[in-house]
């Protein structure tokens, strides 16, 4: 009967319905893959509101989702949630921001003079095999507990990453590339900007982006161990009170704040990648 019926439509009309049923089929492809990731965050919120409403999880074990989004509904009325999560950003924004930057400058000296990578990249190697806070002790002996050790741990996590991959990004490059420059007889200047820097674009955004959920993890670390205000020391606090309710809620909003920034980490990489800048 199909078959009857499809024999009976014009050939524009049927390649018209194919082209129908290739678009829906495209766009509910790329809906499923859109809601993959979403899966297991929805189930496991919707076990925790099942656990907490039948009984199923001990509230000392952890509180119920009301509970959680009540103590976050208060700390924001009260402004104490952006005072803590101010405090967090410019953190984060100073340490980051100069980890950033050094890491630029020294793996890109590492990836473009041979000379440079031998005096400096096996040390360099050898200090970056003590953890960040491995550091700890010895810088708030230091620099104190003050903001300087927070911005330099946090500097510290963020250099290794963009170092090491701006290294790699700078090497990467094919040797071809290099020989069209010289045909076309490139200065230094034009071939590390015009043909270098776009090649290692990619490695590069995923080692900043790398850089920050390092950075980020350790600015909480260090505002639990050394901290009057952030995310990290409200944490803490909940802890010391022994209120679970308090330290989910910024549990919730550390996660929060990763996620998202690493969301508009990777559009901008995406934005400053070679095809764009073609």
């Amino acid at each position: 009967m199909a078959n009857s019926i499809a024999r009976t439509l014009s050939p524009g009309r049927q390649s018209s319905l194919d082209g129908a049923h290739g678009r829906a089929a495209s766009v509910a492809r790329s809906l499923g893959w859109i809601a993959l990731p979403w899966l297991v965050p929805v189930a496991c919120a919707v076990l925790w509101v099942l656990g907490s409403h039948y009984g199923w999880i001990s509230a000392q074990i952890l509180p119920s989702s009301t509970l959680v989004f009540d103590t976050l509904g208060s700390l924001a009325s009260s402004g104490e949630l952006w005072m803590h999560v101010s405090a967090s950003l410019s953190r984060i924004a100073v340490g980051f921001t100069g980890g950033v930057v050094l890491g630029l400058l020294l793996g890109g000296l590492l990836g473009l003079s041979r000379t440079a990578e031998a005096y400096i990249l096996p040390s360099f190697n050898a200090v970056v095999q003590v953890p960040v806070l491995g550091w700890l002790p010895f810088l708030m002996i230091v620099v104190g507990i003050g903001e300087p050790l927070k911005y330099l741990l946090i500097g510290h996590a963020a250099l290794v990453p963009v170092t090491l991959s701006t290294l790699q990004g700078f090497r990467r490059m094919p040797p071809a590339y290099l020989d069209v420059g010289r045909v076309f007889r490139y200065s230094r200047r034009q071939t590390i900007f015009n043909m270098v820097l776009p090649s290692a674009v990619p490695v590069i955004g995923t080692g900043i982006r790398l850089a920050f959920t390092k950075a980020w993890l350790t600015l909480v670390v260090v505002e639990l161990v050394a901290s009057s205000e952030g995310l990290g020391y409200l944490i803490v606090y909940g802890r010391q009170l022994f209120q679970l309710d308090l330290v989910l809620a910024s549990v919730l909003i550390v996660g929060a704040i990763g996620y998202v920034a690493d969301r508009l980490l990777t559009l901008l990489e995406h934005k400053l990648s070679p095809a764009r800048l073609a």
